[in-house]
């Protein structure tokens, strides 16, 4: 069959759908896409995939996409990241019988893609994003679709987003933020960015930002005119985003669970869904969040969520009539309900210089002593651990490329220079165990050693035996 490309794709083979779950990494993963589409979510995406190892590691494939596939789990596109032409159609071919569309990840803007020239930072390189779609689009199978950010101009992300139509990408996915748009500094989406792109392309485009509930899905589709909505931070809240509910916390932390019973995902996973679906409980009941910080097996996650829905049952049972949430939550902390992330305070952009987050978090404690979220968690797996920065040890640095260099190195260097210099000198190093030196006089003392074959020329030739009859038998 022809393949099919722009609006007859996202018609016949996705559906027409409007109600989409962004990819996600480590969240995005087959036990949720099934829990959001019991909800509403019409398409689903993987979680974005490292487009080079996906080709290398069968292990990899196997863990992320290949022992997922699941009839119900469709339609569904998989996500990869790469720069490399080649790779990313290797990647796809090798994913292409297990979806209905490849996606380019040119979204994401965090500082593992900037190390791994990934994501968002390959935005400005436009003669490489054409060669990775146009030998996609004519290689594949199934469609190959892309999710971008905007850049801070609009005239630029419209010509940004007819060059990827023209290379061959048939479904645009519009985060209407840029790269340096993230994490407290994220601010609102802009939608104005996504209505323009959507004006000048003739493919099918989803919008990505500010959805928190359905009325803004509705909202966002007549403002900018959209064929689809994608949901990522709204959706890890409340899971029943697209049906228009906001249910017990419980409710959907009882049915995921189960679901993840029929498909195993690391506890990892798990952990986090509870912490962004629990958020505003676990602000009201830290021991619970204690709890599930430090609890290693699923029936320890099982209990943690019966003991929260007995917490919140007397939480509402002691609820008296007339009274209103508190911290300004639109619902009581045991509804499901959107997070807000909180932006930095108006002295933290002085002369337009942003903060960091740690700065921020720093500044919000009122203290630089106070660890970050991150590492207090890990104190409370681990008390005996320590972030004091005096207490690390300390490493001498190679000469040559600034990492640690070797204890016992007759360089003073790390290994992989000492390796180069031993090999260029012909030198050994016994602290790294290179023995460049040692292997080739062994090697010389070897050759010397062997029994040396008589010269052909000196010993004049030979006749072999029987050769005169050989030939005389045959000349007869």
């Amino acid at each position: 069959m022809p393949k099919l490309e722009g609006f007859e794709f996202w018609s016949r083979t996705l559906g027409g759908a409007r109600h989409v779950v962004a990819p996600m990494v480590d969240q995005s993963e087959l036990a949720w896409r099934l829990l959001s589409r019991r909800h509403g979510a019409q398409l689903c995406y993987t979680p974005m995939l490292h487009a080079q190892v996906f080709v290398r590691d069968a292990n990899y494939r196997k863990e992320n996409l290949y022992c997922e596939v699941c009839p119900e789990d469709r339609p569904l596109i998989v996500q990869f990241c790469a720069n490399d032409p080649e790779v990313f159609v290797q990647a796809a071919l090798l994913a292409q019988d297990h979806c209905d569309a490849i996606d380019l990840n040119l979204g994401c803007p965090q500082m593992i893609a900037k190390r791994g020239h990934y994501g968002a930072f390959l935005q400005e390189e436009w003669d490489l994003l054409q060669r990775m779609i146009l030998l996609a689009h004519e290689k594949l199978s199934v469609p190959v679709t892309c999710k971008i950010r905007v850049f801070p101009e609009i005239d630029k992300t419209v010509r940004y987003a007819q060059m990827l139509e023209k290379a061959g990408c048939q479904l645009l996915t519009v985060h209407g933020r840029t790269k340096e748009q993230k994490g407290p500094l994220s601010g609102p989406a802009s939608w104005e960015h996504i209505k323009a792109v959507r004006k000048a392309v003739a493919i099918p485009v989803f919008a990505n930002g500010n959805i928190q509930c359905l009325r803004d899905v509705e909202r966002c589709i007549r403002d900018t005119g959209v064929q689809g909505v994608m949901s990522a931070e709204g959706n890890l809240h409340n899971p029943a985003l697209f049906e228009g509910r906001s249910p017990a916390v419980w409710e959907l932390a009882d049915e995921y669970l189960a679901i993840v019973q029929r498909h195993p995902c690391p506890l990892s996973y798990v952990r986090a869904h509870l912490f962004k679906l629990w958020h505003h409980t676990l602000q009201v009941h830290q021991q619970l969040r204690e709890e599930l910080a430090k609890v290693k097996t699923l029936e320890g996650i099982a209990a943690v969520s019966r003991e929260l829905k007995l917490r919140c049952q007397e939480d509402m049972s002691r609820q008296k009539e007339g009274e209103k949430p508190t911290g300004g939550l639109p619902f009581f902390h045991w509804i499901c309900q959107p997070y807000f992330r909180p932006g930095p305070k108006e002295g933290n952009r002085e002369n337009g210089a942003a903060r960091s987050k740690r700065a921020l978090e720093e500044e919000e404690e009122g203290s630089v002593d106070v660890l970050s979220k991150n590492k207090q968690k890990k104190q409370l797996r681990n008390p005996h651990k320590t972030f004091d920065p005096s207490l690390k040890p300390k490493y001498a640095k190679c000469g040559q490329c600034g990492n640690p260099k070797g204890n016992r190195c007759v360089f003073n260097l790390c290994r992989g220079c000492c390796k180069k210099q031993a090999s260029q000198e012909t030198a050994d190093c016994p602290g790294h165990g290179l023995l460049f030196k040692t292997k080739l006089e062994k090697s010389l003392a070897w050759k010397g050693a062997q029994p040396r074959l008589p010269d052909p020329q000196q010993a004049g030739p030979r006749e072999p035996a029987g050769f005169p009859e050989v030939v005389g038998s045959a000349l007869a």
